[in-house]
């Protein structure tokens, strides 16, 4: 069962490792990655839930997967491993719901993602780091997505590669879309 305690727990341990690793301090977190040093105090130490907006600002500024934030990697040596769906990897806000389907694979270099859109809500993404591609394919629903100043319609079964090394967004237009987000890190 999706259990968000363990989820913000694993998020918080990971934020402190990545930081740990680098040798910053919250100050310094705090400039690179836009969020301020009060809230990354607040979810280091499980006191607060942080959105999905601030956790893709925080995975940008270590330069991360997202994936890598929410759950432990699986070891993989090949690209021809199978592991069970692990469920505590759900995130669920009022109008958005991301579900990991593949954590990140330093041999595939990718992550994958089911997101799903509520109330036409429209999520915007600042750049992720250079080269960054995300395949996007919408599973039901009809999707805009933001690429830069471009913006493109995309109805159930289509898809697009999407920038993401610009700043680029998704907006539900029919009140549910869900769609894969396949991010790929060169």
């Amino acid at each position: 069962m999706n259990n968000p305690a363990i989820i913000n727990q694993h998020i918080s341990e990971s934020i402190k490792h990545q930081r740990r690793v680098r040798e910053w301090s919250l100050d310094k977190m705090s400039e690179i990655t836009g969020v301020s040093k009060a809230m990354l105090g607040q979810i280091e130490r499980k006191e607060s839930n942080p959105t999905i907006a601030t956790l893709w600002k925080i995975a940008t500024g270590f330069r991360c997967s997202f994936s890598s934030l929410l759950s432990p990697s699986f070891n993989l040596n090949n690209s021809n491993t199978h592991h069970p769906f692990d469920d505590q990897s759900k995130i669920n806000e009022e109008n958005m719901k991301i579900k990991t389907l593949f954590s990140y694979s330093p041999v595939t270099k990718m992550e994958t993602f089911e997101i799903t859109l509520l109330n036409n809500h429209r999520q915007e993404s600042s750049a992720h780091i250079n080269g960054v591609t995300e395949h996007i394919h919408v599973l039901s629903g009809e999707l805009t997505l933001i690429d830069g100043g471009l913006e493109v319609l995309l109805k159930e079964g289509e898809q697009y590669i999407l920038n993401a090394d610009v700043n680029h967004g998704y907006q539900d237009n029919i009140g549910k879309t869900r769609f894969l987000d396949i991010i790929y890190y060169p």
